[in-house]
């Protein structure tokens, strides 16, 4: 089985895809989708989308993940918030078989931890043992795209 988790930022869109066999958790791909900027928006949210269901194609995901935007930001970006729904739509059009939408909290929920561990994972001062190949994910949006596709499955 395999599981997709999505973190997205107004200009990109970063999502790692792990390998789920028993127990065993492997990261086997982090990409950023780079939207081109000389697309006009609606034609930026619909090449987002198609390329979000190329990879539920591609590498035939079972289980989504997405982290939102938390609701109590101070900076909250539109962009972002009409990319993330594009994406949750994608979700419920796809053949996935079930899908999750995430702040920080409920993610830290899912994963039986506090949000204070959650976000030292994110920043990388401490590793998250259950997943394969962790080092490769080199950034905080890699990490966050990655538990939250682990929240998923929880």
């Amino acid at each position: 089985m395999k599981i997709l988790g999505i973190r997205v930022e107004p200009k990109k869109t970063t999502f790692v895809v792990i390998n789920c066999e028993g127990d065993n958790f492997t990261i086997i791909n982090n990409e950023c989708i780079k939207v081109p900027a000389a697309l006009d928006f609606p034609e930026k949210l619909k090449y987002i989308r198609s390329c979000v269901l190329d990879i539920l194609r591609e590498y035939t995901i079972s289980i989504a993940g997405i982290r939102i935007a938390e609701s109590n930001s101070q900076n909250l970006d539109v962009t972002r918030l009409h990319i993330e729904g594009v994406i949750q739509e994608a979700f419920a059009s796809s053949s996935v078989d079930k899908y999750f939408t995430g702040r920080k909290t409920s993610i830290a929920s899912r994963l039986n931890m506090k949000p204070k561990q959650l976000e030292l994972i994110i920043k990388g001062n401490n590793g998250y043992e259950l997943l394969g190949h962790w080092e490769l994910l080199k950034n905080n949006n890699a990490r966050e795209a990655a538990l939250v596709a682990m929240g998923a499955l929880a």
